[in-house]
């Protein structure tokens, strides 16, 4: 009998001694996983957290960067601001309506019949389009307008 005490009595200090490195083993892992939760946190602050430089409602209450609003005091009082119910409309035009009043010089471009003559196939050139262009012309003391007009040619026959 005095054998099977010293053997469970062993047996118990062994389990002790298991018991207290496996609380030991539990506690560093549980500070681990929080370190680790921790950083996990603090990448995905990092990562998709507000990025712009606003200002928290703490710093405000701070008062840090208002001395001299905070020492001044108000000699008078600030008149009424007055407040503009309107609003306007954007001109549409206004450049052309501006020009209307200068006179307009016309320059014509044409070419003459005898060289209304396609250079590929030799077939006769007829007047597709025109194209027009102005352009400001500013003399001192004296302000036009100059219009130029180009008459387009094809040819029926090869369309260039």
């Amino acid at each position: 009998m005095e054998n099977q005490t010293t053997t469970t009595n062993l047996t118990i200090e062994e389990l002790e001694q298991k018991t207290a490195k496996l609380e030991q083993q539990n506690a560093e892992l549980t500070a681990k996983i929080s370190w680790y939760e921790e950083q996990f946190r603090l990448a995905q602050q990092k990562r998709f957290g507000a990025s712009s430089e606003k200002t928290d409602s703490d710093q405000i209450a701070m008062d840090l960067f208002n001395e001299a609003e905070v020492l001044s005091t108000p000699a008078s009082e600030e008149p009424d601001t007055e407040s503009v119910t309107y609003s306007r409309k954007k001109s549409v035009g206004s450049r052309e309506a501006k020009l209307d009043h200068f006179p307009v010089e016309t320059i014509s471009y044409k070419l003459p019949e005898a060289e209304q003559i396609c250079t590929c196939c030799g077939g006769a050139l007829h007047e597709m389009s025109t194209e027009t262009r102005n352009e400001i012309t500013v003399i001192p003391a004296e302000v036009k307008i100059v219009r130029h007009v180009r008459q387009v040619y094809a040819c029926r026959h090869c369309e260039r």
